[in-house]
């Protein structure tokens, strides 16, 4: 039983291993690239970091549109998660608490908006945002964000308030709050990892997002980081070095969140996934 334990240990460490080989490699390959010049990439084919120095990090703290990308992306993005992080806890609730005709309607309704690609729907909505004018904004691209930031979070937090016994719900109404007062002081801390999770999940799918900030924000103003990140390759001509240093300084923000959230994030998963 014992040479049973110790295999299976020696099992799962390697496996662990592997798993962790494979994940932290791309990012240790950026970082490598990202030390090295562009002329010693083309002379040097290695892994490894040589002829290592960090003016490709310098170039980026120097860039001010890089610079303006980033506060673009965060204000952008932040922006946006909070308001779809609400609007998403009000659709989550009224589709798994209150009964009304076209319920399942609109639950599906959402499903498909979720599920719908972007691909199909940049043009409509760069057209919205001209007719609006809206286009070439900050506020033009939170409203684009909401199109598909509202649904992902909706969806998830489905799953969090089915978990809920109906009787909390039941049981505040009684003793004479409102459907608010019971939404935002007896449900609300309940679900409060799958919030979480759903505002990190919402916010690196907003910060990671290239096409719509592509095409919406055409001025180098309003530029989020993915777009100046792909500026940065002229012609045919792609900075390997320049581009993996900013995108490891781009990566920070969303790092350091996952850092701090990972627990409420793998718990709300585990949460909405099991339960919902």
């Amino acid at each position: 039983m014992q040479r049973t334990n110790i295999k299976f240990e020696v099992f799962k460490y390697s496996m662990l291993t592997l798993v962790a080989i494979f994940v932290l490699f791309p990012v240790y390959y950026m970082i490598t690239l990202s030390l090295r010049s562009q002329s010693s990439l083309f002379t040097k084919s290695t892994l490894l970091p040589v002829d290592s120095n960090l003016d490709n990090y310098r170039a980026a703290f120097e860039n001010t549109d890089f610079k303006r990308a980033l506060l673009n992306s965060v204000i952008v993005c932040g922006t946006a998660t909070a308001i779809a992080v609400l609007f998403s806890v009000m659709a989550a609730y009224s589709l798994v608490i209150l009964k009304f005709k076209g319920r399942d309607t609109l639950g599906r309704i959402i499903i498909i908006a979720f599920l719908t690609p972007g691909a199909l729907l940049f043009i409509p909505l760069a057209v919205i945002m001209a007719n609006i004018g809206l286009s070439n904004s900050l506020q033009g691209l939170i409203l684009v964000y909401l199109s598909f930031m509202v649904p992902l979070g909706t969806y998830l937090l489905i799953g969090f308030f089915r978990s809920l016994p109906p009787e909390l719900e039941e049981a505040a109404r009684i003793d004479g709050a409102s459907r608010m007062q019971a939404l935002w002081m007896v449900l609300l801390p309940l679900v409060a990892p799958g919030l979480v999770s759903v505002a990190i999940i919402t916010f690196t799918g907003a910060y990671n997002e290239l096409l719509y900030s592509l095409v919406i924000n055409i001025s180098p103003e309003m530029r989020t980081v993915p777009v100046a990140i792909l500026n940065l390759s002229v012609a045919d001509e792609v900075p390997w070095g320049r581009t993996m240093a900013f995108s490891s300084i781009a990566a920070l923000p969303v790092m350091a969140i996952y850092f701090v959230g990972q627990r409420f994030v793998v718990e709300g998963l585990q949460t909405g996934s099991v339960k919902g």
